[in-house]
C-alpha cells in the first residue's frame, strides 16, 4: 500500500503531462523491465479466438474493445508468472477501469483449485480468471513460452509485446502505459 501512496504524485503528473511525453515518443520510456517491450510501428490484427471464464462460458477479446488491454498469458506452474502476477494485480488496481484492463489467460492445463490457490498465495484479488486449456488462443497469438504479455489498443489490435516477466506496477511500466494511452487518446 505504501508503494501506491508514494507513487500517486507520479501518476498524477503522468496523467496531466502525458501528451508532452507521448509527443517526444514513448520509445524513450522503455526503461527497467520495459526495455524488453517490443512496440510495433503499426498496430497488428489479433486473431478472433475464444477463451473461457471459470464457468466455461466462451469469451473473446471483443468484449474488451474500447479499452487498452494488457493481455497476459501465464500458468500456475510457471515460476516467472508467480513473480509477476502480484504486479499485474497492482496494475489493475491502479489503472483498471473504463479505459484499461489487465486480462490474464491461464494457458494450458490449470485446474481451477490450483489457480485459486495460486491467487491466494500471491495476494491476487483484482484479476479475473480466464482459461485457454487447449492453448488454442495461445498458439494463434504466437505465445511460445510463458509469461507473454501483449498490449492491445482500444480497437483490439496488438501494439506491443513483452516476453518474460516484468514488474507491471513499476514507475517505468506505469509511465509507458500512461503515455501510450495518452498518445492514443490525444
Amino acid at each position: 500500500m505504501f508503494r501506491l501512496v508514494r507513487l500517486a504524485p507520479l501518476y498524477m503528473a503522468l496523467c496531466l503531462g502525458a501528451n508532452a511525453v507521448a509527443a517526444d515518443g514513448v520509445e524513450d520510456l522503455l526503461a527497467g523491465d520495459m526495455r524488453a517491450m517490443v512496440l510495433h510501428e503499426e498496430p497488428q490484427e489479433v486473431p478472433v479466438v475464444s477463451f473461457t471464464d471459470v464457468e466455461g462460458t466462451d469469451m473473446t477479446l471483443a468484449g474488451f474493445e474500447g479499452r487498452f488491454v494488457l493481455l497476459n498469458f501465464w500458468a500456475t506452474w510457471c515460476a516467472p508468472c508467480r513473480e509477476e502476477m502480484p504486479s499485474l494485480n497492482a496494475l489493475q488496481q491502479l489503472l483498471g477501469g473504463e479505459d484499461f484492463a489487465v486480462v490474464t489467460i491461464a494457458s494450458g492445463r490449470n485446474p481451477i483449485p490450483a489457480i485459486t490457490r495460486f491467487f491466494e498465495e500471491e495476494g491476487v484479488t483484482d484479476l479475473p480468471v480466464y482459461l485457454d486449456p487447449r492453448q488454442t488462443m495461445s498458439r494463434q497469438m504466437g505465445v511460445l513460452g510463458l509469461p507473454i504479455t501483449v498490449l492491445l489498443n482500444p480497437e483490439g489490435q496488438e501494439i506491443g509485446r513483452l516476453r518474460g516477466d516484468a514488474d507491471w506496477a513499476s514507475d517505468e511500466a506505469i509511465a509507458l502505459l500512461t503515455a501510450l494511452m495518452s498518445d492514443e487518446n490525444g
